[in-house]
């Protein structure tokens, strides 16, 4: 699977990456044994960028991520984990975690810290869950009402990191683009992990992020490809950012899916593709929570998907016409 460098730097990212919030239990439980045969064939796929955070599922990705690798040539993948919750343990652990999405005890809970001594204490904490020596990229996560700490403690923490060489690269991971591109400008950062906002049924990317990230030498990794599930299955009842979609994006959804059917394309190949037609996206993330799922998104991704396809979309106006979409010898 080819690879490309984050940004100006040399931390290499594959085109697919492995989101593991579903190891951590997202939304249903998710047994060890999955968990490391979802890792294992994305490895025999190809897939060597592998994306964590402490949030999910309270540590257990992180657990069972590193668990997974532990046996991998250390110099042959990519991880990436997040700052800006700390885990404190409860003194009393009862319930679950299910109001943050995730099926696990309620063992601890989360704490917003965008400090320098927060984003440090993260990553040594991170580390000891992955049993790793070392992260790869490390993303300031999720700080929409933190902007200014975020800026002015967690960044520079995280730029003293990598030119430290405790970390390869650095980046901001949001479910907005406006914030981020305002990093992009403001900062030195390597890379965007951007989720849910560059698909084909959401561009809000290409307003303003995409454009200056190209501009600056910023590296996009796209995440939420397949909106929640929408552009997985669109059928009435499916999820869009993680609530039940309203009819009208179903209705646009299964009209995309018309069209890459009269392509011989599954949806699911024109999702995984489509972002790639910009110039600043590096990889494109996809959380699974089994080996089958990790399997097929590596085997969408190598669907030739043919550049009459994308005209079709932009002739129907399921795409505007000036969204840049890839070409068919990518």
């Amino acid at each position: 699977m080819r690879s490309t460098p984050l940004g100006t730097g040399t931390t290499p990212v594959t085109e697919l990456s492995l989101g593991a919030a579903p190891l951590g239990n997202l939304f249903r439980p998710v047994t060890d044994e999955d968990a490391t045969a979802t890792v294992d064939a994305a490895w025999t796929a190809g897939i060597r960028t592998f994306d964590t955070a402490p949030h999910y599922g309270l540590g257990l990705s992180e657990r069972r991520l590193g668990a997974a690798l532990r046996d991998r040539p250390r110099e042959q993948y990519t991880l990436s984990t997040k700052v800006g919750r700390l885990l404190r343990p409860r003194a009393e652990a009862t319930g679950d975690d299910l109001a943050d999405g995730f099926a696990v005890p309620a063992t601890h809970e989360r704490v917003w810290d965008f400090s320098a001594d927060g984003v440090r204490r993260s990553l040594e904490s991170s580390l000891e869950r992955l049993d790793l020596d070392r992260i790869d990229i490390a993303y300031l996560h999720d700080p929409d009402d933190h902007a200014e700490q975020a800026l002015s403690e967690a960044y520079p923490a995280l730029e003293a990191l990598r030119a430290e060489g405790v970390v390869g690269a650095i980046g901001i991971g949001m479910n907005q683009a406006e914030m981020p591109a305002r990093f992009v400008r403001e900062t030195d950062i390597d890379a965007v992990l951007l989720a849910g906002r560059y698909s084909l049924l959401d561009q809000r990317g290409l307003t303003e992020l995409l454009p200056v990230a190209a501009e600056r030498g910023v590296s996009v990794v796209v995440g939420g490809v397949f909106n929640s599930g929408l552009l997985a299955d669109p059928r009435p009842g499916a999820t869009f950012d993680y609530a039940t979609a309203p009819d009208a994006l179903v209705t646009r959804a299964l009209e995309l899916q018309a069209v890459c059917e009269r392509h011989g394309v599954p949806l699911r190949a024109a999702a995984l593709r489509f972002p790639f037609g910009h110039p600043a996206v590096a990889s494109v993330l996809v959380g699974s929570r089994s080996a089958a799922e990790a399997a097929d998104a590596a085997l969408m991704l190598r669907i030739r998907v043919p550049d009459a396809l994308w005209a079709d979309l932009k002739e129907l106006g399921l795409l505007a016409v000036d969204v840049p979409t890839p070409k068919e010898e990518y």
